[in-house]
């Protein structure tokens, strides 16, 4: 499952009280800890190193789910991403939703973050706009605790709701 949404939608606090409702085996990627494995960047731009950690964790997916587990990555993946992840990983199944709350509400958790805070969010306002694709699934609810949207979440993935077509677009 691929739990995504614009910086500061609380995909990582979702997740961590998602984990404890689903059954069976399950591995948890967070996107963010990818960022710390590349230590020089050398010319590259952020933009080219967000893309290889995309890749870079769909790609780390793939022998945990073959050996029967299921894995929840949890990063900003925008759904332009799905054929590439598609083409990564094959024949497994993917499922993908976008938690969307207000830009406002995304700034003020940004800058209130303990790591990595985000102090003018004005230049992400083009990356959040790149959730707003009608083809996935989306989860728009500002006042929802967290604790609901994860079992909002438990409930869509045993459901087959977030389910996407399993053929490169």
């Amino acid at each position: 499952m691929m739990l995504s949404g614009p910086i500061g939608a609380g995909k990582s606090t979702v997740a961590h009280l998602l984990l404890p409702l689903l059954e069976g085996s399950w591995v948890y990627l967070e996107g963010d800890a990818f960022w710390k494995f590349i230590v020089r960047p050398g010319k590259r731009s952020r933009r080219e190193s967000f893309h290889i950690i995309m890749r870079s964790m769909t790609a780390a997916a793939v022998p945990f789910a073959r050996s029967g587990f299921d894995v929840l990555l949890d990063f900003s993946i925008p759904p332009d991403f799905l054929p590439t992840a598609r083409r990564i990983l094959k024949e497994i199944p993917i499922a993908f939703v976008a938690l969307r709350p207000t830009i406002e509400l995304c700034a003020r958790r940004a800058a209130m973050r303990s790591e990595g805070k985000i102090k003018n969010y004005a230049p992400y306002r083009e990356f959040y706009a790149l959730f707003e694709d009608p083809k996935v699934a989306t989860i728009s609810d500002d006042n929802a605790p967290a604790a609901t949207l994860a079992a909002r979440l438990r409930d869509g993935l045993a459901a087959g709701e977030f389910n996407v077509g399993s053929s490169p677009q």
